[in-house]
């Protein structure tokens, strides 16, 4: 069964989901170029860099998505981008600053992205080659080694960005809260790639399918 019949969601509904986040991440990029918000305005044109993958990875490599990953991953790098926009004023705060939870559901469900890239191209190097052998239990702990290697990284990330910023006295692109925000956003990685190790058989059957097709019309 493909995800969008899980979502019990039409393929129509999903593309004009995925249509109107995109035209909403427009509206945020003209949103902080009227700001002059570096902030606002990098975080948009990455978001909308991350919406052209899917149409990217069928024109150029021919491995089409399902109109519902496209759709998740292009809600990953919307709410992210969402998240950082605050309405004009001195004394206005972000969504991430205003929505407690708001993190920790971004961080989830951008990890869970990381790990359905990680579990589906896993699969599809199992079933591409004779050579591989990967048996599901470590199938398992890789993906979760794998997002939470990503996870460190992008903390990693954020932390050199506010370093950097407050030496030359601007505000960061990312924002760390401290120590308990970085413990946080891993447990909440956590939590997204365990989601998708465990269900990744049931949800990225097609999409490692289409990856193992890919890699071998290319050794052929």
């Amino acid at each position: 069964m493909s995800v969008r019949e899980r979502l019990g969601l039409s393929a129509r509904r999903q593309r004009q989901a995925t249509w109107a986040m995109e035209v909403v991440l427009v509206g945020i990029l003209l949103l902080g170029l009227q700001q002059g918000s570096a902030t606002i305005v990098v975080n948009a044109l990455v978001a909308l860099g991350v919406a052209q993958l899917p149409p990217l990875l069928e024109r150029d490599f021919d491995i089409p998505l399902d109109p519902a990953l496209a759709l998740w991953l292009t809600a990953a790098a919307f709410f992210h981008a969402v998240g950082v926009v605050a309405p004009p004023g001195p004394e206005a705060r972000t969504i991430y600053g205003t929505i407690e939870w708001w993190d920790h559901f971004t961080h989830a469900l951008s990890a869970s992205v990381v790990a359905g890239a990680g579990y589906a191209t896993t699969r599809a190097l199992d079933a591409h080659s004779e050579d591989i052998v990967l048996p599901g239990s470590f199938v398992f702990v890789f993906i979760l080694l794998f997002v939470m290697a990503f996870g460190v990284a992008w903390e990693v990330l954020e932390f050199a960005l506010g370093v950097g910023a407050r030496l030359v006295g601007n505000r960061s692109l990312l924002t760390q809260y401290g120590l308990e925000d970085t413990m946080m956003d891993l447990i909440f990685d956590l939590f997204g790639a365990v989601l998708v190790a465990t269900w990744g058989t049931a949800y990225l059957a097609d999409l490692s399918g289409r990856i193992e097709e890919f890699l071998t019309s290319r050794s052929v």
